[in-house]
């Protein structure tokens, strides 16, 4: 630098500064830490724990009704720092104290072993059901309310619960009742079978089109292709199918027509030929059965497909029936049946295969109309007074169903009528619920429920008392 720049005549003068006041770093310290003292104290006369959450307020526990004695139900109230305790928690803020979850634990009523922490519950859930516990053995919970900081303290029962086997599920009251009215109506109309008296079935469509695709085949001189689906004799679809093939076979031998019947089962062959023999023989024909025309090809399921789908293109049979249970060969088979132009009529209890036989064939009989078709070609009284005993139970089930939507709809126009509510709270809690005959107004859980156990302990206690000093006979 020059040596002007020091020269007197270029130094400018100072600003004028203001007044400032300044405070020592020690002074400074300690106001910022009264300040935290002061928030801290706030925020510790809302949660003196200092971000441990406040207990859950009361805890009780009960044996799970119409079980063996395998399990007990344990109930508490929400502490006052769980988000769901107040009417619009806000989620939002996280303060340390907020409740995240709930820890349940048990020991032995008789003080023999220390708390085991058997489970955990999220927060806003005040139930936790105790599946590992030893039939007639009394235990004690309790319940701990967790936050990011800590746990609270224990609020323990104040009275032992034991897991007790009882004979009857009340709870299924009515399905029992339900089950016993379906029950004797199905007694009655085998009764009715049995003493000769006609039981009337509806027409099914497509045991008419059986008719038909026969009459069919013998006027073309072509034969009859049945298919009694790929599952083995022990599926009730095959046995389903077996007694279609018999009116079928029956049918054949008075006109006159050729049965073709391959099977993907050496049981069902042998079934089949047995069924077809004795139809050939009833419809006075038996000189016209002819063995090898119901044959075994393969369990392979594409293997049988392949074999059948074979025949079917050789042959060209009039008529295509399948039925029984199928699989992805469904579609393969009624397409070729379809190509062909065969009559074709189908009937199986797969939902999955139905759309393939709705589209590819002329008739299908859909799930429980296959079962009903298979009792009215039986003709036998069991299965025709079943079939008739379970139409009362459909039209039980959808008259219940019907009401309740009626009340259901009435509760939605008076909403202030409680009897409307009652009847609906009725039907769908306890005819289609789980609540038993008797209708329960007081939710579990509740204020109410609560000192109803309350109330049933320290009457337990007294009599317990009573009993010790000898006041009542035991």
């Amino acid at each position: 630098m020059s040596d002007e720049c020091f020269s007197p005549l270029f130094v400018k003068p100072l600003p004028r500064m203001k007044t400032q006041f300044t405070l020592p770093l020690s002074a400074l310290a300690t106001i910022m830490l009264a300040v935290v003292a002061v928030f801290s104290g706030l925020s510790n006369a809302q949660n003196p724990a200092g971000g441990i959450p406040a207990p859950p307020s009361e805890i009780n526990a009960v044996d799970v009704d119409g079980d063996k004695g395998e399990a007990i139900e344990v109930y508490w109230r929400l502490s006052a720092n769980d988000p769901s305790a107040s009417a619009m928690p806000d989620l939002s803020t996280d303060t340390p104290a907020q409740v995240t979850q709930y820890t349940i634990y048990r020991r032995l009523a008789d003080g023999t072993d220390e708390y085991t922490e058997i489970g955990t519950q999220t927060y806003g859930v005040t139930t936790f059901t105790d599946s590992n516990v030893k039939q007639g053995v009394s235990y004690i919970y309790a319940v701990t309310a967790d936050s990011e900081a800590g746990s609270s303290a224990m609020t323990v029962m104040a009275y032992p619960v034991a897991a007790v086997m009882q004979w009857f599920d009340y709870e299924k009251s009515w399905m029992g009742l339900i089950l016993l009215f379906i029950s004797a109506f199905i007694i009655f109309y085998i009764g009715l079978a049995r003493s000769g008296k006609e039981l009337k079935v509806r027409q099914i469509a497509g045991l008419s089109a059986v008719d038909e695709a026969v009459g069919r085949a013998t006027e073309m001189g072509r034969p009859i292709l049945f298919i009694n689906g790929i599952l083995d004799i022990n599926d009730i679809q095959t046995l389903a199918g077996l007694t279609v093939l018999s009116r079928v076979a029956r049918t054949a031998a008075e006109y006159g027509a050729t049965l073709e019947v391959p099977t993907a089962r050496a049981l069902v062959m042998t079934t089949a030929r047995e069924t077809v023999q004795e139809a050939y023989l009833a419809a006075g024909r038996p000189d016209a059965y002819q063995e090898d025309r119901i044959y075994y090809l393969t369990d392979e399921q594409f293997g049988y497909v392949a074999g059948v789908t074979g025949t079917m293109v050789r042959d060209k049979p009039a008529a295509c029936i399948y039925m029984g249970a199928f699989y992805a060969e469904s579609l393969i088979l009624a397409e070729t049946g379809n190509h062909i132009g065969a009559i074709q009529v189908a009937g199986t209890a797969m939902p999955s295969q139905l759309p393939f036989f709705v589209a590819a064939c002329d008739y299908t009989l859909i799930g429980e109309e296959f079962f009903a078709a298979s009792a009215y070609l039986s003709g036998d009284p069991q299965q025709l007074g079943s079939l008739k005993g379970q139409d009362v139970g459909k039209l039980l089930g959808g008259g219940l169903l019907t009401i309740g939507v009626i009340f259901a709809t009435l509760e939605v126009i008076w909403p202030d009528m409680t009897s409307i509510k009652d009847v609906r709270q009725y039907i769908d809690g306890n005819i289609l619920g789980s609540d038993g005959l008797t209708m329960t107004s007081v939710e579990k859980g509740s204020d109410q429920w609560f000192e109803e156990l309350l109330q049933r302990q320290r009457d337990f206690e007294l009599n317990q008392n009573a009993l010790e000093s000898g006041g009542i006979d035991a």
